[in-house]
């Protein structure tokens, strides 16, 4: 992408902390990368994109495809060794994105194994890690990848080196670079283990300033117009902003942290219980990189408090269902009595031929000599007051200051995925129910073997697990039967006339692993939520159930889907998703009341799998129908209840019924229900908390006997 046709970084409006977290780490990328949460159309591609162009240009060996330093070549290079002070070229830092789709081999990089085998030589096809090498690497909606596309991504951002084996043949290369995922919390979160690899994090959500969003909309028209021209009236602010950069870069080996900013962020991490050193590691890095951002060479209290708000959010979660965030008031009550503890507080030393601080000061009176983008370093800091030192953002029209940004908290009630609904507030007649305790589940499971994407749940065949056969490759081979391949070339050696201890191998021979792991599933609960106080009851526990399966989904990346029926109609209250954050939300709000349209339920699950399939073909659902069977409104309202259950039969989806009937006659609805869907039906006696996820699993065992049958 061409300089002109990126949008600059100094042309976003708002975003302070998101801007501030980036500068930060192209200033000292050890802080370890930055994890960019929030909603739809909140600039934080753009950001991403507009970051590479701030950074300093990079000196490589020239004809070196892993981008090492002329000064410093990688010794374990695989296009090495390279002579020292060899021959070098100049060019600009890359920013290199990740596909959600990206195989093993396009992250990593291909090692030819037919030509290792063969011939006994290693040709290996550079992957995205060291197109990266010295750059940033972006990965667009981060919780969208394959969980062992991230560890093998983290493992290279932790250890600063990409390593690749197959069957033996190893290639390792450097692979540093600056990390940088974006992610919106509705469409499913990430590991906690991953969380915590990223450095930093931000929140980010559009502006509710009417003023701020109207700039927004000026500004991307004016570069959708005439991207050169708009890049030309920024070059300006651009240009100081590089500089401060680059003079950042060169402070920061001076910058000092003392013991009393040490304290302090021990205590921090202490009194926010943050698990294991790597949040204190990044506290320190981050603190050290804002000092020499504000252009001090001593990191102050300001600096340990900002650090915080940007490297504890993520990682002081204890399970999904925590809205992720930092308590100030108890941030600043911590670094109060940390302060007070310390024997010594001294102020921070200025760089030399610099004037110090006077008492009181840290706030920019106006932009930078170039007008509001950059400049050279702000002597005050300015961290504060939460800008982290930015510098106020002029508007295209007047060159005053834009409003400040004060976006409101993602809360994930709000409706994200497609199929879903609001929930209605809930009315004096259909008041929510609350949900009970969640709990451990049971580990679920879907009969059969799957082909569906990753996960932890079901049986399947993937591309990682146990090795349990050998076929022939359909294409380009990536994971060899080492012993099915020299079983296939043992026969014809002599024929091949082999000599020595060598064995001659041709690409016929070539086995392809056929290995067994496990997939991710769907779980559709469809719950009658018609108002009785037996509803009412089983909505209770229904809800703790789900949420419990929520929180092993989150773990098992499933997904997990709730369908409601009540009144006149039925309503997809939980679309088919991974977030349990919007999920617990919703859950809250589900209210009861009104007649109760089974058929409709039944369809309207039946739309949501349907849809599901076309989206993800591979993904094997489960049905689990909460319901006394009987079924009301609108013409023969029984029969086409039966009609919409054999849908679900026709299909082969597995399913149970928990049969919600009290009383001591029982008409037997529900059973009939189960029979129509070819499924297993149990009594509402069973639905405990601690039964329903036992149920769930004891429909495998219903459905194999079926099969057999």
């Amino acid at each position: 992408m061409s300089t002109s046709s990126r949008y600059p970084f100094t042309a976003i409006v708002g975003q302070d902390d998101l801007r501030l977290a980036l500068l930060l780490n192209a200033v000292s990328p050890a802080v370890g990368g930055v994890l960019v949460r929030g909603e739809k159309g909140t600039a934080k591609s753009t950001a991403v994109r507009a970051l590479a162009a701030l950074l300093p240009p990079v000196r490589t060996v020239e004809g070196c495809r892993f981008s090492c330093d002329p000064a410093a070549p990688d010794p374990g290079c695989p296009d090495g060794p390279h002579p020292a002070d060899g021959p070098g070229g100049e060019r600009a830092a890359r920013m290199v994105e990740l596909p959600v789709g990206a195989s093993e081999d396009r992250l990593v990089g291909a090692l030819d194994i037919e030509r290792a085998l063969a011939e006994g030589v290693k040709a290996f096809e550079p992957g995205l890690l060291a197109d990266a090498h010295r750059g940033i690497l972006y990965v667009d909606e981060v919780n969208l990848l394959h969980d062992h596309l991230i560890d093998l991504l983290l493992d290279a951002a932790a250890m600063g080196a990409s390593y690749v084996e197959r069957e033996g043949v190893s290639v390792r290369h450097a692979a540093r670079f600056l990390l940088v995922g974006t992610m919106n919390p509705e469409e499913g979160e990430l590991r906690p283990q991953l969380l915590d690899r990223f450095g930093l994090t931000v929140e980010v959500a559009a502006s509710r300033e009417p003023d701020q969003r109207v700039e927004v909309v000026r500004r991307r028209l004016a570069f959708e117009d005439d991207p050169a021209a708009f890049a030309g009236r920024w070059s300006g602010e651009e240009a100081g902003l590089r500089e401060r950069v680059a003079a950042a870069r060169a402070l920061l080996p001076r910058v000092r942290l003392g013991d009393g900013a040490l304290r302090r962020i021990a205590a921090v991490c202490a009194a926010f219980e943050v698990d294991g050193m790597r949040g204190d590691l990044v506290m320190a890095r981050t603190a050290t990189a804002l000092a020499a951002w504000a252009g001090r060479t001593e990191v102050a209290v300001e600096d340990v408090r900002q650090a915080a708000l940007l490297a504890l959010p993520h990682r002081r979660r204890r399970n999904p269902f925590d809205a992720p965030g930092l308590d100030e008031e108890k941030l600043d009550e911590v670094l109060r009595d940390a302060a007070a503890d310390d024997p010594e507080d001294e102020p921070p030393t200025p760089p030399e031929g610099q004037a110090p601080e006077e008492p009181g000061g840290g706030d920019d009176d106006g932009p930078g000599p170039d007008g509001g983008g950059g400049g050279r370093p702000d002597p005050g800091g300015g961290a504060g007051d939460g800008s982290g030192g930015l510098p106020p953002q002029r508007t295209e029209d007047s060159g005053a200051p834009a409003p400040e940004d004060a976006p409101e908290a993602l809360t994930g009630a709000e409706p994200g995925e497609s199929g879903g609904g609001t929930p209605r507030p809930a009315s004096a007649e259909q008041q929510a129910v609350a949900a009970g305790e969640p709990f451990r589940t049971k580990v679920l499971s879907v009969p059969g073997l799957g082909a569906g994407a990753a996960g932890r749940r079901s049986r399947a065949r993937t591309e990682h697990g146990r090795t349990t056969g050998a076929t022939r490759p359909e294409g380009a081979l990536t994971k060899l039967h080492l012993t099915a391949t020299v079983r296939a070339a043992a026969p014809h050696q002599r024929a091949r006339g082999r000599s020595g201890r060598g064995l001659v191998v041709r690409r016929d021979d070539l086995r392809q692993a056929t290995r067994e792991g496990r997939e991710g599933n769907l779980v559709l609960f469809v719950v009658d939520a018609s108002g009785s106080m037996a509803a009412r009851r089983r909505m209770g526990a229904v809800k703790g159930a789900v949420l419990s399966l929520l929180l092993d989904a989150y773990q098992r990346r499933d997904k997990v889907g709730l369908v409601t029926f009540r009144g006149r109609e039925a309503e997809v209250a939980l679309p088919p998703t991974s977030s349990v954050d919007a999920a617990a939300a919703r859950l809250q709000a589900l209210p009861t009341g009104g007649r109760t349209p089974l058929a409709a339920g039944l369809l309207k699950a039946h739309d949501v799998l349907r849809v599901e399939r076309l989206r993800d073909a591979t993904r094997r659902p489960l049905l689990v129908v909460v319901t006394d069977g009987r079924a009301t409104g609108g013409p023969e309202p029984v029969a086409l209840a039966g009609r919409a259950a054999r849908l679900h039969a026709a299909e082969a989806t597995a399913s149970v019924v928990v049969d919600c009937e009290t009383g001591p006659v029982r008409l037997g609805l529900a059973g009939e229900l189960a029979r129509e869907l070819r499924g297993s039906a149990v009594t509402l006696d069973e639905l405990r908390a601690e039964a329903l996820t036992g149920l769930v699993k004891d429909v495998t065992d219903h459905h194999r006997a079926r099969r057999a049958a």
